[in-house]
């Protein structure tokens, strides 16, 4: 009998260990949804479509690309804030909800520094700075914008996709760092904002390289210089702001995917490995780099690090220009 006893204890604590050292769950055994901020059919939905479809393949599981627009990306950011760390809510999303609504927005839902476990930097791509047609004849270099909004101060307009924007931001840091100051057009969205723009019903606009291309390529729109920190694989004759004489005019519009916070960190490695796998697949890869993306593909602890140093630097514009939502 106390043979029994013994063994049968030691059958308990063999079955108790096992359940304590085995996962609860072999992630993902269901759908993942993916969320984008924005509307169907920009770049970050785009982005995040291409990436969701890799890792369904990877995963064998789907990932459901489900938009959800408004507020500057705080209305997608925030459902993901309040969603289960458990690896099935994705968040697919440009710097906005990350970096810039939270000095916009008052009574904010969520926190972008606490709330999110970063995943990578997927892609990034400067902007570049564009002038209509009616004006290129007459603006040929950053020296001749300069002079334009000196001589016409308030008056030169720059079209963007919206308050708070990256092209908004950008201009918005380019008149601080140039003393000058431009007259601002938002727009509902870069769609609209390039339309005006080629019809010459607004003067210039800091757009993403990847969204204005093909109307550089075809010459309905001209070329400035590009915010990067180097020249655009795109745009291999547009020299840098910092060539063209402006320093620190170094910006980035950028797409990173993050999970609400405690992911766990099995499931954070596995996610992380497969989007890198995704963005170093060659029809990924390819895709992205034809339209102007330059691929990151970061690590979660370089992209927490990333996010803090944006956060600070674009408070620090959005207050100085005294920039809100509206």
């Amino acid at each position: 009998m106390k043979a029994l006893k013994t063994a049968a204890a030691a059958l308990c604590v063999g079955i108790a260990t096992l359940g304590a050292s085995a996962p609860a769950f072999a992630w993902p055994d269901k759908s993942v949804t993916v969320i984008v901020p924005f509307p169907a059919g920009g770049s970050t939905d785009t982005i995040a479509r291409a990436v969701s479809n890799h890792l369904g393949e990877q995963f064998k599981q789907s990932f459901v690309v489900d938009n959800k627009a408004g507020a500057t990306g705080s209305i997608g950011a925030t459902q993901v804030a309040r969603a289960p760390g458990d690896g099935y809510t994705l968040l697919v999303a440009s710097l906005a909800p990350f970096v810039v609504a939270p000095h916009l927005i008052k009574g904010l839902p969520y926190d972008p520094t606490k709330d999110f476990t970063y995943l990578t930097v997927a892609v990034q791509t400067p902007n570049v700075l564009v002038v209509n047609p009616n004006l290129a004849p007459k603006v040929n270099n950053v020296q001749d914008v300069i002079a334009l909004l000196k001589a016409k101060p308030g008056t030169v307009s720059f079209a963007t996709s919206g308050a708070g924007s990256s092209d908004h931001l950008t201009a918005e840091l380019f008149w601080q760092k140039t003393g000058t100051k431009g007259l601002h057009i938002p727009y509902k969205g870069g769609a609209p904002a390039v339309t005006d723009l080629l019809g010459g019903q607004v003067d210039m606009s800091f757009q993403n390289v990847n969204t204005v291309i093909p109307h550089i390529k075809s010459g309905k729109l001209k070329p400035i210089a590009v915010t990067g920190d180097k020249r655009s694989p795109v745009l291999p004759d547009v020299p840098t702001m910092a060539e063209a004489g402006l320093q620190g005019m170094e910006v980035y519009a950028w797409q990173g995917i993050a999970a609400p916070k405690n992911l766990p960190a099995d499931v954070k490695t596995k996610l992380h490995a497969g989007i890198m796998k995704a963005l170093k697949d060659p029809s990924v890869t390819k895709q992205f780099t034809d339209a102007g993306l330059e691929i990151v593909g970061n690590s979660p602890e370089e992209f927490t690090k990333f996010q803090a140093k944006e956060f600070a630097r674009w408070k620090q514009v959005i207050e100085a220009g005294g920039i809100t939502a509206n």
